[in-house]
């Protein structure tokens, strides 16, 4: 999908509530105070057949917060994320027009870490609690375009359009181009972190910069308590949240 026609994409969803799948959702406005004087507004986001099959409802003490991208498109997104008794899904999705999108509670659990996940997919899964922003990850060069990883006719942008995406100096984890983040979903994603810290007790901490994007050691993950990104438990096979994401301006729109 070209990046240019993702918020006509993202406004259908948000309009009729349903996913790639055809599956439909009753999608409620809320809102919430985070807890240090703001307010967090968000979509509750419920199967219209109630199917609650993809998360375990099982409150656990939560320390960690991560971060993923989809590595796909909003209608996308929320097909993967509620497959019936997959159980591989987030509490929250933050569209790229910023919407905040809540599948479930974040006090339950669902697995979103993976096999070989440092510390253990089950322990950590529970442990932590997941973000995903709507994004579609790394890019690959054809010709003069840009394209998604799953096929050479998804056409992303052009090389030419570089407000769409992140050329790094240097490759990470083999790839060199990044889909960019959009300003609102920084803005909204900092608002979800300033609740969930507060709602949880969870430290606003970040790992050092030299740190963010390496995979942690097994005791390391464990004894960190604060806001990590999905690399930091895998050591192949996954980008997100990748070096095109700009962890300082979040951690300064947290602490601000």
């Amino acid at each position: 999908m070209k990046a240019s026609s993702i918020p006509a994409h993202e406004k259908s969803f948000l309009k009729n509530g349903r996913d790639s799948l055809e599956k439909q959702f009753i999608l409620t406005p809320e809102s919430i105070a985070t807890g240090d004087g703001g307010t967090m507004d968000y979509l509750d986001c419920v199967r219209e057949n109630n199917d609650d099959s993809f998360y375990y409802k099982e409150t656990v003490t939560k320390n960690k917060i991560v971060l993923h991208f989809t590595a796909g498109y909003l209608k996308g997104d929320m097909a993967q994320l509620t497959m019936p008794s997959n159980h591989v899904s987030t509490p929250f999705v933050i569209a790229r027009d910023g919407t905040i999108l809540k599948l479930w509670s974040s006090g339950f659990w669902s697995y979103h870490l993976g096999r070989g996940a440092v510390g253990g997919n089950t322990i950590m899964s529970k442990q932590t609690i997941g973000i995903e922003l709507s994004n579609i990850g790394f890019l690959r060069e054809n010709g003069p375009n840009l394209v998604s990883s799953y096929s050479d006719s998804d056409v992303y942008c052009s090389k030419q359009d570089t407000r769409f995406y992140t050329k790094l100096n240097t490759p990470f984890r083999g790839e060199q181009y990044f889909a960019t983040f959009t300003q609102n979903q920084y803005k909204s994603l900092a608002v979800l972190l300033k609740y969930l810290t507060n709602a949880y007790n969870i430290p606003r901490e970040f790992l050092p910069p030299n740190r963010r994007y390496e995979t942690l050691g097994k005791s390391e993950i464990e004894n960190f308590n604060g806001i990590v990104s999905h690399v930091n438990f895998r050591k192949s096979g996954k980008w997100d949240i990748g070096e095109a994401f700009d962890w300082d301006r979040l951690i300064d729109a947290v602490n601000n």
